[in-house]
């Protein structure tokens, strides 16, 4: 018995130990980096009206979920874990695995030609390849439609690709010759799914991704304009109108009525989906759950050089890039009223995913995240205040910087501005003798620093809570 009851207590010691290492204690430290992160996600939606939900995760662990704002700016309904959210480019990641889920059951080839399943369409040479990666060279449909279409019809997938054959749009370079962002591309491959399943693109997706994945709340939605169709929680998008200083639906914004005549083209975006659910696609992304290991690695793997300078890729609808914390795996999307974002960091098994439907800045916002996740230096957001400053002081600052961009500060009067490559100019407001805010809603601040001599030496851009440095250089 005597034994019995030491051997007790030597397992009841193991026990508590396990409790007592610095590996098993990760449940205080996630809570104190959750609360970083909530403190800058709510000075985000204090300080710059983000509105949205967020989830982060760590090895697959919810670190923080949560929601800000409101789901329906005019009925004042908020948001919360099952809202649901238009996805918009972020979509696209969709569609390619659509179009590899028939290449592994043999029914289509990524060499197969766009005229092959669309014969009267005169882009020749365009292969499914090539729409993937972007480098197809097709026209922008959305541009030509704004132009010619008729805005009182809402325009579908065939009526798009009608209007193509019709109008015989002079392709924007020869197939392979760059890459360019290709809506278009991505718009007819949801077709090419259709023809070759004999499934509307709605019903393939349900049946082959939605379903198996367990992504309850996630469906191709474009008929909230164009059928008396609704998703239970909805995120509406709403676009801020700077002179009423209110939000508003775009479908009533004149300039934005594409989201009226366009909103039955799918393949480009309309998935339409929330955190939790992206969450699982993520995993089975990184898992290879739908598709073959092979196949799910050239999805991944680095196809079309985007950026020379960032060393960016694309691969079959997701961008590939490193970063200082690691590779990226994500994708952004933009429509009227909705950012969205969605990143895994492949070296540390890291999710980030920020949906907005007030159009904050949803990778930048990620981005920011990241850093506090991992350790790095933020600043938090926070209300600024302008203050006076004599217009012959600003002159210091006037010059070019350079870092892994350049900076170009001009003043004109008494006033200072950031001018950009393209000739875009925004003014500096002064809140202290060498940090400036910008002139706009969004979380962008310039932090100079002087010598000794007062003279200016360094610029560091401030984007959202993450510092880039400027060498002063003339």
């Amino acid at each position: 018995m005597k034994n019995q009851f030491y051997y007790f207590l030597i397992l009841l010691s193991f026990a508590i130990s396990l409790f007592m290492v610095p590996g098993c204690q990760p449940k205080k430290e996630n809570n104190n980096i959750a609360k970083t992160l909530d403190e800058y996600l709510s000075g985000q939606a204090t300080h710059f009206r983000f509105n949205g939900n967020v989830l982060v995760a760590d090895k697959g662990e919810i670190i923080l979920q949560k929601s800000y704002g409101f789901a329906d700016f005019d009925t004042k309904r908020m948001l919360n874990d099952s809202s649901v959210f238009e996805l918009a480019s972020v979509s696209k990641q969709f569609t390619a695995t659509a179009i590899l889920i028939l290449k592994d059951r043999g029914k289509l080839q990524l060499k197969d030609s766009l005229r092959q399943y669309f014969p009267e369409l005169s882009y020749s040479g365009v292969t499914l390849y090539q729409m993937l990666t972007h480098t197809s060279g097709l026209p922008d449909y959305e541009r030509a439609m704004n132009e010619i279409w008729d805005h009182s019809k809402i325009a579908f997938n065939k009526d798009m690709i009608a209007f193509l054959a019709k109008e015989k749009l002079p392709a924007s370079f020869a197939p392979s010759a760059k890459w360019e962002y290709s809506n278009t591309a991505y718009a007819i491959l949801a077709s090419i799914v259709e023809k070759v399943s004999g499934q509307t693109f709605s019903e393939f997706m349900a049946q082959n991704i939605f379903q198996p994945l367990h992504m309850n709340r996630t469906r191709i939605y474009n008929t909230r304009r164009s059928l008396k169709d609704t998703i239970s929680n909805y995120a509406y998008g709403f676009v801020y109108n700077d002179s009423l200083k209110t939000y508003q639906l775009p479908d009533s914004i004149a300039e934005l009525k594409f989201v009226y005549y366009l909103d039955g083209i799918q393949g480009d975006g309309i998935v339409n989906s929330t955190a939790a659910d992206l969450l699982k696609w993520d995993s089975a992304v990184k898992n290879h759950t739908l598709l073959k290991v092979e196949t799910q690695k050239e999805m991944l793997k680095e196809q079309a050089l985007v950026d020379t300078v960032k060393q960016t890729f694309y691969g079959f609808g997701v961008f590939l890039e490193k970063s200082d914390l690691g590779y990226m795996v994500s994708h952004s999307g933009g429509w009227p009223g909705y950012t969205t974002y969605l990143g895994r960091n492949v070296d540390k098994d890291q999710t980030y995913i920020v949906l907005s439907n007030n159009n904050a800045n949803s990778p930048s916002i990620a981005e920011a995240l990241q850093h506090i996740l991992n350790g790095k230096p933020v600043v938090m957001p926070y209300a600024h205040k302008e203050i006076k400053m004599d217009s012959t002081f600003l002159q210091q600052f006037v010059g070019t910087y350079k870092g892994k961009s350049e900076l170009t500060i001009e003043r004109i009067g008494n006033k200072l501005f950031r001018t950009y490559p393209d000739g875009f100019k925004i003014e500096l407001k002064p809140e202290s003798d060498a940090k400036f805010f910008y002139d706009e809603s969004r979380d962008r601040q310039i932090d100079f620093e002087l010598d000794v001599n007062k003279k200016v030496t360094k610029a560091r851009v401030i984007n959202y809570g993450i510092k880039t440095e400027f060498k002063k250089h003339k």
